[in-house]
């Protein structure tokens, strides 16, 4: 096949992005929202604090009643109660201080808050060293989010801050774009999960390399291992877990053009289209539904599967759920040696990003079997389809994929 007959990468970006779609808001419970992103803004229904509280270990008290105290001059002042966090609160009398601890409410009359460090730490009487203005170390109603405010727009990624603020403010239930629920797939008699592989048999390496790609993409990975090279018994299987609840299909081997292509002669009658990409690796692919889900069948080579995933369904798996930044990151880097790409077909070769320095590193031969290599490399260097010859020093983007 001519390169000029090849579908190219962004074509089929397009298509399996299509395909895949962005999924519906839903309800989730805060413990599960880590990672999720909002679908709806967040709008505040009380203040925080909710109260004025003490933002130190030390005394309530009224700032005109220490406005001259200093190291060789304290005030002292009668110790009328204590106030540790979480206990109910009285008035503040002039010429008088509370003992009050850490987030404890600020009793009523008090306006500042001396640090035990500028006290003698009395309990009875206490001698106070320093003047304080009044709202020292005073964490007022409020001061954090006011009731009614924004304070998480639709599209924020929900991180351990966003979780502690929506805790805070009482939210239990968040609504966001659920995670896509996707069933990856190995087929082939030669397969096994077996540590002691038989005669003839090689153990499943993709569907785990695969199924952690879907978690570190966001998504949920339902792995199953299918020895069966017979379309029937593949076809009733994937109809049963197909009825779990799928929103992607994830297949990989059985979609080249040889004989006994299990999953490429399941799907390809029944509307799930074969093609060739200008891509190395990972020329053939598959695409399309099937069973009310999407359909994505990568090539069997490790590395061309990989490197599949990483180019058509990570960044569309991540914009399924609203992520903002579906993409790998894309920096600049030098070559620290010279390289050639065969003529027509984009190549994503494996590499070691050196940051400060700029540069990067070809990480061993360019052939889709070499799993050990890329278990070594952290980034793809994207050399386009019109160029073959690269130089030592040349400027060439280079996809993070520790981001």
């Amino acid at each position: 096949m001519s390169t000029s007959a090849l579908r190219s990468v962004s074509d089929h970006q397009r298509r399996v992005a299509d395909l895949i779609g962005m999924l519906e808001p839903a309800a989730v419970p805060l413990a599960e929202a880590r990672g999720l992103v909002l679908a709806d803004d967040v709008v505040a229904g009380e203040a925080l604090p909710s109260f004025d509280n003490s933002a130190m270990d030390g005394y309530a008290v009224r700032a005109e009643d220490i406005a001259s105290a200093a190291a060789d001059a304290p005030v002292r002042l009668p110790v009328a109660a204590d106030i540790p966090a979480g206990a109910p609160v009285g008035d503040l009398e002039p010429g008088t201080a509370h003992r009050i601890m850490t987030g404890a409410p600020l009793p009523r009359g008090a306006d500042a808050v001396v640090e035990v460090e500028a006290t003698d730490g009395g309990t009875d009487v206490v001698a106070v060293t320093a003047a304080r203005d009044a709202g020292s170390f005073v964490r007022t109603a409020g001061g954090d989010v006011m009731s009614g405010t924004t304070v998480l727009e639709a599209g924020t990624v929900i991180g351990p801050a966003q979780v502690g603020l929506l805790a805070a403010l009482g939210v239990r239930d968040v609504v966001v774009r659920p995670r896509p629920r996707v069933l990856v797939c190995s087929t082939g008699s030669e397969l096994t999960d077996d540590p002691t592989p038989g005669a003839g048999q090689i153990r499943d390496s993709n569907s785990h390399m695969l199924a952690a790609a879907v978690d570190d993409a966001g998504a949920v990975a339902i792995r199953r291992l299918w020895v069966a090279d017979d379309v029937p018994t593949f076809l009733r299987t994937l109809d049963a877990e197909l009825g779990t609840g799928v929103d992607l299909l994830l297949t990989s081997g059985g979609v080249s053009a040889g004989a006994y292509e299990v999953v490429k002669d399941a799907l390809g009658p029944r509307g799930v289209e074969f093609t060739k990409v200008a891509m190395q690796p990972g020329m053939p692919q598959g695409s399309g539904t099937y069973g009310g889900a999407a359909v994505v069948c990568l090539p069997g080579n490790p590395v061309s599967a990989l490197v599949s995933f990483e180019v058509f369904v990570r960044p569309a798996l991540r914009a399924s759920y609203g992520h903002p930044r579906p993409h790998r990151p894309v920096v600049r880097a030098s070559l620290t040696e010279a390289i050639t790409s065969t003529p027509g077909k984009r190549q994503l070769r494996r590499g070691r990003l050196d940051p400060a320095a700029g540069t990067v590193e070809p990480w061993g031969p360019p052939g889709s079997g070499f799993l050990g290599w890329f278990a070594g490399a952290d980034c793809l260097i994207d050399i386009p389809a019109d160029v073959t010859d690269l130089a030592t020093g040349e400027i060439v983007d280079v996809w993070d994929l520790t981001r």
